[in-house]
């Protein structure tokens, strides 16, 4: 019965018309501020996670799905090659495995030199992972006996090349001459440039696979097998192909070898949205300010409840289903406008860029061409369960103050 009192009175609190316009207007703040933080908190990590997968999709684009290596090269890696091919995993094709060659050098063009990591692949493997890629160049130059290489946007701007040049690599070895011991050096031409949007495009270069077997002078050998996956992210049968590799390969997922990089990435999005939760904390101490001022203005009310025998937990109930209502009511509706907001943010952007004539990102600068985002039911879920415990914390103390009204104190100053 006291229960039902107080989801009664509660209700009719929060929803009754009421004349006292200031209390109604800090009511409707304290609801709207808390539809405002639960909306800002879903867009702005839903963009996040846009710019998340924006990454990740194109440098794996790029970047091996996994690899499995040897500290000495592998000579017969066709055996391994056949053995993947014939392997079938979860009922799906197996994975597409490919020879590789990894070495790192020093490139100098014009006084300019930088730390770069050469990347041996197949003519085929280099025009399926950089042909979308291209921003400028031919990967067919990429043949046999012409020592071309294809370098990220970035690692290309800093040297200031462009397709055509003629640049010098500096490898880490030394040849032993009767004048005397110089480093190994070979002049190759820049045949391509790529833009993925990552640290790739910085210190990452191609060339066919034949050409870095001669320059590192491997031989038949490779340092190893590319493997590409048809989901990269859950990597169907990477367990099955670990059990079954040979115990001196060395299998390594893209998780494992980018793991600093999204490592990072995570701890921003946790420190994002920790900052921006505070808005939700603001919208809590708005709920505590419009629960004390009802308090305050209904004193006369909860004194006539507690002398027909209401007791004070049913009493601070009241407040509590009260300040919960606010609270809940403005979750909804921030999860309601946060999720419709973080689907056509896209869409909404670039409608404001067409009205307005303004591009906010500027092909010729950035890597994508409208905003991201991608709505994690996830963090839809952790913002509402986050608002709502901060709400049933705000309720705590104007509950605990009215319950503590005296009534005999309250009715005797009323006459």
């Amino acid at each position: 019965m006291m229960s039902t009192l107080s989801w009664f009175v509660g209700l009719r609190y929060a929803f009754s018309n009421r004349r006292e316009g200031f209390l109604s207007f800090v009511s409707l703040f304290s609801l709207g501020a808390m539809t405002l933080g639960v909306t800002v908190l879903i867009v702005v990590l839903s963009v996040m996670n846009g710019f998340d997968r924006e990454i990740k999709d194109r440098m794996l684009d790029i970047l091996p799905h996994a690899t499995i290596t040897q500290p000495e090269g592998l000579e017969s890696w066709q055996d391994i090659h056949n053995q993947l091919i014939s392997l079938r995993v979860s009922d799906s094709v197996s994975p597409y495995a490919s020879p590789f060659v990894d070495g790192q050098g020093l490139v100098a063009f014009n006084g300019r030199s930088q730390a770069l990591s050469l990347q041996g692949v197949l003519q085929k493997d280099a025009y399926t992972m950089l042909d979308k890629h291209l921003i400028a160049g031919d990967i067919k130059a990429l043949s046999e006996n012409r020592f071309g290489l294809v370098l990220g946007q970035l690692l290309a701007r800093n040297l200031g090349v462009v397709p055509g040049d003629k640049i010098l690599i500096t490898l880490p070895e030394l040849n032993i001459t009767p004048a005397g011991v110089f480093p190994r050096v070979k002049r190759m031409t820049v045949v391509g440039v790529f833009q993925v949007g990552g640290q790739v495009d910085s210190h990452v270069a191609f060339m066919h696979l034949p050409d870095a077997q001669t320059l590192f002078r491997m031989g038949t050998r490779v340092d190893g097998l590319r493997l590409w996956f048809d989901d990269p992210y859950t990597l169907p049968g990477i367990d099955e192909i670990r059990s079954k590799l040979d115990q001196k390969l060395l299998l390594s997922t893209w998780q494992q070898d980018a793991s600093d990089l999204f490592q990072a990435l995570k701890l921003e999005k946790i420190m994002v949205g920790l900052l921006l939760s505070v808005i939700i904390g603001v919208a809590a101490f708005n709920i505590v300010a419009a629960l004390v001022l009802m308090v305050n203005e209904k004193r006369a009310d909860i004194a006539v409840l507690s002398s027909y025998g209401a007791r004070p937990m049913t009493i601070a109930r009241i407040f509590r289903v009260q300040g919960c209502v606010l609270g809940v009511v403005g979750i909804a509706l921030g999860i309601a406008f946060g999720c419709l907001l973080a689907v056509n943010i896209g869409t909404l952007v670039a409608g404001l860029e067409s009205l307005f004539g303004f591009n906010m990102f500027d092909p010729g600068l950035f890597f994508i061409a409208e905003l991201p985002s991608r709505l994690l039911w996830q963090d839809v879920a952790l913002v509402g369960a986050v608002a709502l415990i901060l709400t049933l914390i705000a309720t705590a103390y104007p509950a605990r103050r009215a319950s503590q009204i005296n009534p005999a104190e309250v009715l005797q100053s009323q006459h």
